[in-house]
């Protein structure tokens, strides 16, 4: 069950820190954040980080093997890696329709995901 709390954390960090790092990219399209100074948009930015500190953290704390969850340190880490990718993903085809993903993305995606696998092949 811990892996599965830990999962779950894990997406919804991503998801916060997907939308502090890439929507601003977006804001542009509405009047009144387009206005908004750089250093603006840094601290809206950070403001939706913090959110993702709320569910990372305790993510770690519950996965990992030294509190007596499931993940080695290694683990914890790739885990976390391929799901930045998976909510990445999800994110630039839903907010950013005119990215497109080719051949190379996907082959260099397919390698991520074996690199899960090995690092959790006992």
């Amino acid at each position: 069950m811990k892996s599965i709390y830990t999962i779950i954390l894990l997406i919804l960090s991503n998801t916060f820190m997907t939308f502090a790092w890439y929507g601003h990219l977006k804001f542009k399209e509405f009047p009144w954040f387009a206005k908004l100074s750089l250093v603006s948009i840094v601290l809206i930015s950070w403001g939706i980080a913090l959110f993702e500190y709320f569910f990372q953290v305790p993510a770690n704390r519950i996965g990992y093997k030294g509190n007596g969850g499931p993940f080695s340190l290694v683990e914890l880490k790739v885990l976390q890696e391929v799901i930045t990718l998976i909510v990445f993903v999800v994110f630039s085809l839903v907010f950013f329709k005119t990215e497109q993903f080719r051949t190379n993305h996907i082959i260099g995606f397919v390698f991520l995901v074996l690199a899960v696998y090995f690092i959790f092949k006992k």
